[in-house]
């Protein structure tokens, strides 16, 4: 793997910035403007024009007498690793386990188009997650008149409502680079949350990466990447590390499968593109292994998490929740009421990068108990997303407290 060696880089104040909103609102154009890199890479991306997978990039934000840049002028002020989440409405689980790794969030909003249903559906998973450092880029306003602006300004005030009624609003237009230096700036303001670095190391695995080439020597192949975010603690090279609940197993004669704890040891630190000997909270992240490169190759490990031998509790397969639903389905065009959840119904759940289903052995107004179709390990406290099947889609419908 390729990246800087550093021994200052590190200190830096890092955070991630999730980058949300509406399919064609701009999202991934507004993220080339702020780092430079398409973070739709995936081939049926390019083809399609839309983020099917969770895109990365990372930035140093600098400030000098004329503001705030990425072009190395004046003081470093801010390390931010972006995550591009898809706007598209089949994607939102994609979407909920970018909203478990960030910090802060973007929200887009085209100006031209106003507040569409997976802009309404996204500001909810970032509420379901607890995301409350939050920016709003008005984008495209070249698309549109003074008058136009203004009015989809107030529809973005108030589509935020009262929880999010402090947030600053930014005009953009992404295409013609328009106030990028202003997004910069509201980014580098944005407090760095308290990180905590003595507890036992937690990490939320949302990628995994075979990165050899075809036709590379036996002798210089590389093992598994795990790509995700550090939540608290620290590793180092050379750490030996458990993936839970690991790779999944068929039972013979049967469609079960067992889920096998997967123990390794870490190879190199990577926190964006900057090489390092020790990873701390703070950013996006990867961690090569020394895993065959076939137990990493499409993603088939994200969702897991990771942590010094024997230091994370077992994977379970029932979870309690405090819940609340929201009053309507979100991402649909028609106005639907969220329904009350019923006895064996099955929903979705997003539990931090993790996606499963599971069907309801209990239900309350406040209380559920739900059996899961893959074992995850949770943490007291933890917020959960909850969705379920609305017209062919899964729907966020609410979220929940682990208890």
């Amino acid at each position: 793997m390729k990246g800087k060696e550093t021994g200052e880089n590190k200190k830096i104040p890092t955070i991630n910035v999730g980058i949300f909103g509406h399919i064609d609102h701009g999202k991934t154009t507004l993220l080339e403007r702020l780092s430079g890199k398409w973070a739709s890479t995936h081939s049926e991306e390019l083809k399609r024009g839309i983020t099917i997978k969770l895109g990365y990039a990372d930035i140093i934000i600098y400030k000098d007498n004329n503001g705030y840049n990425t072009e190395k002028k004046g003081e470093i002020v801010r390390h931010v690793s972006f995550i591009d989440a898809p706007g598209h409405e089949m994607l939102m689980a994609t979407t909920l386990s970018g909203a478990a790794l960030i910090d802060a969030a973007i929200l887009v909003v085209a100006a031209n188009e106003g507040i569409k249903p997976q802009t309404y559906e996204h500001l909810m998973a970032l509420q379901a997650k607890k995301v409350e450092k939050l920016i709003v880029v008005q984008n495209k306003i070249d698309l549109v008149t003074s008058e136009q602006a203004k009015k989809n300004y107030q529809d973005i005030k108030k589509f935020l409502g009262e929880h999010y009624r402090n947030v600053e609003i930014i005009p953009v237009s992404a295409q013609q680079r328009v106030n990028i230096d202003e997004v910069l700036r509201a980014i580098a303001e944005i407090p760095e949350p308290k990180r905590n670095f003595d507890k036992e190391p937690i990490f939320i695995v949302a990628r995994s990466f075979d990165i050899n080439k075809p036709g590379i020597k036996p002798k210089e192949l590389h093992g598994v990447v795990l790509g995700g975010s550090l939540k608290q603690g620290k590793f180092r090279a050379g750490d030996e590390i458990e993936i839970k609940p690991g790779r999944a197993v068929k039972e013979k004669e049967s469609a079960e499968k067992k889920y096998f704890p997967i123990k390794t040891r870490i190879v190199s630190l990577f926190n964006g593109s900057i090489k390092v000997n020790e990873l701390t909270p703070g950013g996006s992240m990867s961690i090569e292994t020394e895993l065959d490169m076939s137990l990493g190759k499409g993603d088939l490990l994200s969702g897991n998490l990771v942590s010094l031998f024997g230091k994370l509790p077992e994977a379970v397969s029932e979870v309690k929740l405090k819940y609340n639903l929201f009053p309507r389905v979100f991402g649909i065009s028609s106005h639907a009421n969220v329904e009350p959840i019923k006895q064996k119904e099955i929903l979705m759940l997003s539990i931090n990068a993790s996606i499963t289903g599971g069907t309801i052995n209990f239900v309350d107004k406040e209380h559920l108990t739900i059996s899961l179709k893959v074992p995850t390990i949770l943490f007291k406290g933890d917020n959960v997303g909850i969705a379920r099947n609305v017209l062919g889609h899964w729907r966020l419908i609410g979220y929940g407290e682990i208890l």
